[in-house]
Parts: C-alpha cells; structure tokens; sequence
C-alpha cells in the first residue's frame, strides 16, 4: 500500500519529511532506549538531511546507516558514506551513531558475513527507511538488471552483494526481506521525471521488473510517498 503526499516546493518536503522522522525517531528512544534510521544516497536526499540535522534528537542513541552503498572509497564522489557524513552528520546529528555498510577493501563472503551478523544484533528492524527511487526502478541496489534480481527477493540474509549491470561499481544493499520489516517506510523522490516513473511502477505488479513495486504495491507494507515538483 501507499500514500502520496505531495509538496510544491522541495524545501517544504524536506521540512515535513524531516520534522516526520524526527517524532518517529524521538518515541523509539522513548520506548527501546535506541532508534535506527536507513537513508538512501543522491542529490535528492541532501536538504532532507540538512534539515534533519538540524533538529534536537537524543542523537547519541540514535544509529544511522545506509539502505545500500557502493563498494568505493570514503573520497570518492559515489561514496553515499560521504554523502551521510557531509549533509547529515552535521549539526546536531554529529553526535549520532553509524553504521558503515563499507568495510575493508574487498566485499568478501567473511566480510558480509560479519557485517549481516552486525546488522541483525544492532539495527534491525528499522524504525525508519528513507528509500529512493531509479529510472529503472531500482531501490536501495536491488536493480532488476543484476543476476542476483532473484537473491535481493528472496534470501533471508539482511545483507547482499549486487552487481548492476546498467550502473557502475559493485554493490552491498539492505535485501528487500529486511527491509521490509521496517517499521516506518518512506519513498522520497522529485521532480516530473520521477513521478512519471512512479505511475508507471503503479501500473503494473512484475516486482523484478521495477523492484520499488514490492513497496507500494504489497498490502504488508505501508509507504509513505513524499515527492515534490
């Protein structure tokens, strides 16, 4: 299921998005002593975070990671890593926890094993996933282009390894099992572009095909849609 919520000015939906998010996380401290938050990377996300940033949290019980990220380096431009550390931790969020999903040099089968057993013990389930949405469809790195389209539905693992074939650089992303256990889920996008993908992934229920149609076509899950012009 979903709902959309429209905003004319981007500004706005970061104001709303970030001022939503901030109660969630705010009464999961309150009832657990701990939150946890999954956002996504790209430019969409950057006053999100600003805004977010800026709120007064309990931050230090507060951990955040990232849905999905590329397998680079921490300086390099396609670092979602770098992107959460220069928006996000700022402020007062620099006091926040987190989890880095890119860990040693290479994505080996121990390292994903060690991280899966982290992210089971200290994050899940997600008390908020900040999703985004591909051209193609795609969410967090489950892109129907890659062999491993089958695996991101199916394995009960929280964590995988993805190689897209339409996008550079090898993959780790959140499995579509894990993340939708998430306790609040939100889809931020913008732009004409992006709705008129939206509508499109509406119009049809092939989820390897456009893979954000597992999460506002199930009727387990709620999404949140925030797009603005």
């Amino acid at each position: 299921m979903y709902q959309i919520n429209e905003f004319k000015q981007r500004e706005s939906l970061d104001q709303a998005l970030a001022s939503k998010v901030a109660d969630i996380l705010v009464e999961a401290v309150k009832s657990k002593g701990k939150a946890s938050i999954a956002v996504s990377g790209g430019s969409t996300p950057k006053g999100f975070f600003k805004a977010l940033s800026q709120i007064d949290l309990p931050w230090a019980n507060i951990t955040i990671t990232l849905a999905d990220e590329r397998w680079v380096a921490f300086d390099s431009a396609d670092s979602n890593t770098r992107l959460v550390h220069e928006n996000l931790l700022q402020n007062k969020a620099v006091a926040a926890n987190f989890f880095h999903l890119k860990q040693d040099n290479i994505l080996s089968e121990e390292t994903l094993a060690d991280l899966n057993v982290a992210a089971a013990s200290m994050l899940l389930p997600l008390d908020v996933l900040i999703l985004g949405m591909g051209e193609d469809g795609h969410t967090a790195s489950l892109f129907p282009c890659s062999d491993q389209i089958d695996e991101c539905f199916s394995t009960s693992a929280p964590l995988l390894r993805v190689l897209p074939k339409t996008a550079p650089n090898e993959r780790i992303s959140f499995s579509f099992l894990s993340l939708k256990e998430s306790k609040n889920i939100f889809l931020h996008i913008s732009g004409t572009g992006k709705k008129v993908v939206l509508n499109k992934a509406l119009a049809d229920t092939n989820i390897k095909e456009m893979p954000i149609r597992a999460f506002i076509q199930d009727p387990e899950i709620n999404t949140q849609v925030f797009w603005a012009e």
